[in-house]
């Protein structure tokens, strides 16, 4: 939980699975800015390989490519924004914005922070480091992490969730180096994106089950938003 705050289960709700395709969408028509081909475009090539991890249909991805790129004569125009604070019980909290409207976005994260509290630049972004983020699943068996994470150039790597999925950590310059290793060390990549990791997070242990389940309900009320991109908590299980 301390590399990206993830909803329990949110891929078994059908709305869920809709605002995932948004957020995707999002960023590959961002990606597509810099070409249409992911051949020559590692940044789009790594959205898409998530895409297809996650069936997107192939008709709304060919469309946000295209729109991206500018090939369908619609304006496309996401902006960027980082806001940070905290969530209930000083949990450290950034949240990565794409919107079309920074005013709007700016107003609903004041709202969404009253549970917590909204910081300015630099609250809590000292103390979350600027990685790669690989989530990556066995393909072979007995696959082992630490040595793909040696073998691929991964800075670190995190244990396998209840998933089976382990999170490998890289320098930000080197994620589609490592993406593009990883198979050939026996692991299948689910998703790869630039995020930040918490350097001292929070012990879930440390909080009751109340004021979890607040810290948890806070979380996916940003992670619901159809601004928010990505959600970072230095929350750790």
């Amino acid at each position: 939980m301390g590399a990206q705050w993830k909803a329990k289960h949110k891929d078994l709700a059908a709305n869920a699975k809709g605002r995932l395709f948004g957020k995707l969408a999002k960023d590959i028509m961002v990606a597509a800015r810099h070409g249409a081909d992911p051949a020559a475009n590692a940044r789009l090539r790594l959205v898409i390989e998530q895409a297809r991890k996650v069936s997107m249909p192939k008709d709304t991805l060919d469309r946000a490519i295209k729109k991206g790129a500018g090939l369908t004569g619609e304006a496309v125009h996401f902006e960027h924004a980082m806001y940070e604070g905290f969530a209930p019980h000083r949990v450290p909290v950034m949240v990565e914005c794409l919107t079309d409207n920074l005013n709007r976005a700016a107003s609903e994260m004041r709202v969404l922070f009253r549970k917590g509290q909204l910081g300015t630049s630099g609250t809590v972004s000292w103390d979350f480091a600027h990685v790669g983020l690989i989530e990556a699943e066995p393909a072979t068996a007995g696959a082992d992490p630490e040595l793909a994470a040696i073998e691929a150039g991964a800075q670190d790597f995190e244990a396998a969730d209840d998933e089976g999925v382990t999170l490998f950590i890289t320098d930000p310059t080197d994620l589609d180096l490592v993406s593009r290793a990883l198979p050939a060390q026996g692991f299948n990549v689910v998703s790869a994106k630039l995020g930040y990791r918490p350097k001292n997070p929070v012990s879930a242990s440390s909080l009751n089950a109340e004021q979890l389940e607040e810290v948890e309900a806070f979380l996916a009320a940003l992670d619901a938003n159809e601004d928010v991109q990505n959600v970072f908590a230095g929350l750790q299980a």
